[in-house]
């Protein structure tokens, strides 16, 4: 009859093959830490270059300020993406600065400010999008809202927004837009990260 074992000796057996890689551990959290930095530069709490600095001078570990500055990568990038406004555009340009400092490469900023333009000339394509699509919607949108006013016997005014149609044959319209301009975020995100490995 075969010796019974207990939960906790098995899990011990099974821990002895897994030895605790210091290094890994602290690469790790050095880019938690870094993503962390990157959220802070974000919101504007963190002067980003200053933090890079001070991680270099208080590590002399190269291998965990570069998984630090990964860290910091790594969110940056995922947040260049089409703007839904032009308010959104500061924020963009926020990027740009952070990625700079990460990427440090004269290149980036060149090809950052032609994605600036882009996404400028992006917007101002939605605007006008937008008021051509109001105007060939608005016949369709004023027979609705007549046959609304006759129904409820006083004058009824719809916001095209709030009318599904109009949602769908807008969605379908700027999706068609965005499908021109998405290409060129994912081409400039990768010449980015091309940079960045190229350090």
């Amino acid at each position: 009859m075969g010796v019974i074992k207990t939960a906790l000796e098995i899990a011990l057996e099974k821990t002895e093959t897994v030895k605790s890689d210091k290094t890994s551990i602290d690469q790790f959290e050095a880019r938690q830490n870094g993503k962390k930095a990157a959220n802070a530069f974000l919101t504007g709490e963190l002067d980003l270059a200053g933090e890079i600095k001070s991680a270099f001078a208080n590590n002399k570990n190269k291998n965990l300020v570069e998984s630090y500055k990964q860290g910091i990568f790594d969110v940056l990038i995922t947040q260049i993406t089409l703007p839904a406004r032009n308010e959104d555009k500061p924020k963009i340009e926020k990027l740009g600065k952070g990625l700079a400092i990460i990427v440090n490469n004269n290149e980036f900023m060149q090809m950052f400010k032609q994605l600036l333009q882009i996404i400028s000339q992006y917007l101002e394509e939605v605007s006008q999008y937008e008021q051509i699509l109001r105007q060939q919607y608005a016949p369709k949108l004023r027979q609705k809202e007549e046959e609304l006013s006759r129904r409820l016997g006083r004058e009824l005014h719809i916001d095209p927004m709030q009318d599904p149609e109009f949602i769908t044959f807008y969605n379908q319209n700027m999706n068609a837009l965005k499908g021109k301009y998405e290409p060129v975020i994912e081409q400039a995100k990768e010449e980015t990260k091309r940079m960045f490995n190229e350090k």
